[in-house]
Formats: structure tokens, C-alpha cells, sequence
């Protein structure tokens, strides 16, 4: 895993806290000595990457599902994830970081998924339209984790606004998880 850079401005790095000993230049904290601070910004570099990269992918699904109903769902979504991602600008700013994404190697593989099983369905077909919604729910489950754990850990680094920030993609995340799950009962 990469090391997360850290900035003059980062709130998890208060005044008062102490260069270490080693002469690194990172400051010490418990948190950052443990490496939760580490693994948090990893997270959120990652989860970044995994909105930015479905701002790409949901037009492609959008494209390819044949229920009006599904392609609405999932059009509305594609303008929520770009606002989450928006908010993910802001975490980085709140945490002093530079806006960075990191490879989503599993958000990666679960496109990958959800483009194979518009490859292997005929078009305008039921089975098609469940497969984008089966691959969705998918992603939307990822999220959902990502989002819960990165939102415990802002709150154990003594973040709240940047877990509240979190906490809204991740009630997002949910929401979206929840229509596609109605629209797949109605199919």
C-alpha cells in the first residue's frame, strides 16, 4: 500500500504534535504511528478513483439496459456519483491533502464484470437488464463498505465533518442499492 503524503494543513496532524525522532519529517500521533491516518487517506484515495471511474462506466449501462425504468435509476445515480465525488474533493481539502485517486483495483474488476454481462446478453432482453442490475448492486455494495469503514475510521481520527461527508455518499449508496433492488422485484 502506498504512503499518503502528508500536508502542513492536515487536521489529524494538530498543533503541538512533534516531528518524529527518526528525522522523516512525518509527525507522530497515535494514529499516524499505528498508520490508521495512512490507511485512511489510502481509502480515500481509492474510493475517489472508484467514483471518478463510474462517472465512465454508468453511461455505458445506461446505454445498454433496455427498461426505462432501470436507465432513469441509473441516470439519476450517474449525476449523484458525480457529486460524490465532488465531496470527495472537498474530504481531501478538509484533510489537507492534494486530490489524488488511487487504482480501485476492485471497482476495476467489478466493472470488468458488469461489462461482461452486457457482452453475453442480448440486447433488449430481461436477462440483460438483471445482469446491469445484479453487476450494480454489486458496485453499490463495495461503495457501501468503503463508505462505512472510511466513515468509522473519520470518526476514530476525530473528523466529524469529514465523516458526515461520508456519511452522505453513503446514505446515497444505500439509496441506489435499495431502487435497484425494487426495480429488479418488478421484472
Amino acid at each position: 500500500m502506498a504512503k499518503a503524503s502528508k500536508s502542513k494543513k492536515s487536521p489529524a496532524l494538530s498543533p503541538g504534535v512533534k516531528k518524529d525522532s527518526t528525522g522523516s519529517g512525518k509527525k507522530n500521533t497515535p494514529d499516524t504511528e499505528n498508520g490508521l491516518l495512512d490507511l485512511f487517506v489510502d481509502g480515500i484515495k481509492d474510493i475517489y478513483w472508484a467514483e471518478k471511474h463510474l462517472t465512465k462506466a454508468i453511461p455505458k449501462m445506461i446505454r445498454s439496459s433496455s427498461s426505462k425504468e432501470l436507465a432513469n435509476a441509473l441516470t439519476e445515480h450517474l449525476e449523484v456519483t458525480k457529486t460524490q465525488a465532488v465531496r470527495l474533493e472537498k474530504v481531501f481539502d478538509l484533510l489537507g491533502e492534494k486530490i489524488q485517486a488511487k487504482k480501485c483495483d476492485a471497482m476495476e474488476g467489478l466493472s470488468k464484470e458488469g461489462e461482461g454481462i452486457i457482452e453475453n446478453t442480448d440486447p433488449g432482453t430481461e436477462a440483460r437488464d438483471l445482469g446491469i442490475i445484479m453487476a450494480s448492486q454489486k458496485v453499490e455494495h463495495y461503495e457501501i463498505a468503503s463508505y462505512t469503514g472510511l466513515s468509522k475510521l473519520a470518526g476514530k481520527l476525530g473528523f466529524p465533518e469529514v465523516a458526515d461527508l461520508l456519511n452522505q455518499n453513503l446514505n446515497e449508496e444505500i439509496d441506489a442499492d435499495n431502487k435497484l433492488g425494487a426495480i429488479a422485484d418488478n421484472k
